[in-house]
């Protein structure tokens, strides 16, 4: 069970360091498919990224305040 959590925390920073080489933020659409919904969803419930509405599609975005 360990070993679950440990690839689920993993899976999360590595997204965070995606962010980070990209610029800060990522089309939510070209990460659906890398990434689960459970992972980008805690990063968002830890408030360490943010998703905004650019009209045109939805981007995630490393939180201002990490």
């Amino acid at each position: 069970m360990a070993k679950s959590t440990d690839n689920f925390e993993g899976r999360a920073k590595h997204l965070l360091r995606l962010l980070q080489l990209c610029g800060g933020c990522v089309p939510l659409h070209r990460l659906q498919f890398q990434f689960s919904d459970s992972v980008i969803q805690t990063l968002l419930d830890r408030q360490l990224v943010q998703v905004q509405n650019t009209g045109r599609g939805f981007l995630l975005e490393i939180a201002e305040d990490f």
